[in-house]
């Protein structure tokens, strides 16, 4: 089963104005970069085991666990709306360090980052 695939075809025609929350397209850019990078490391810990990976990957490589676990494997009973889904994506999001979320602007971070978002919610 190839995730990667599966994301990019879901995204296509299921995100825009008025359809969805304004950070679907920018969580899905970063989380789709950062599970590659992460499945990208796993390969890699085959041929030199984890104690060669820095901090930083060891983060993205639990991410990519974490995000197979928690994201994709949802129970046939699970219903999500696209809101839950995002916060949680953003969830694990919030396992990498703050200067790699590339794709997500500032404000959508201090909205949407578990870091920011109770704060975000109280204003």
């Amino acid at each position: 089963f190839d995730v990667l695939m599966s994301l990019s075809r879901l995204m296509k025609d299921g995100i825009g104005p008025g359809k969805t929350r304004e950070d679907h397209r920018s969580v899905f850019m970063q989380l789709y970069s950062a599970y590659a990078e992460g499945v990208k490391l796993r390969e890699l810990t085959i041929i030199v085991g984890t104690e060669a990976l820095s901090p930083r990957d060891k983060k993205y490589l639990e991410f990519a666990d974490r995000f197979e676990r928690e994201f994709i494997n949802q129970r046939e009973d699970e219903r999500r709306t696209i809101e839950e889904t995002l916060d949680i994506g953003w969830d694990l999001l919030s396992l990498l360090p703050e200067e790699d979320l590339k794709f997500p602007s500032k404000e959508e971070i201090e909205k949407y980052h578990p870091k920011y978002r109770k704060r975000a919610q109280t204003l």
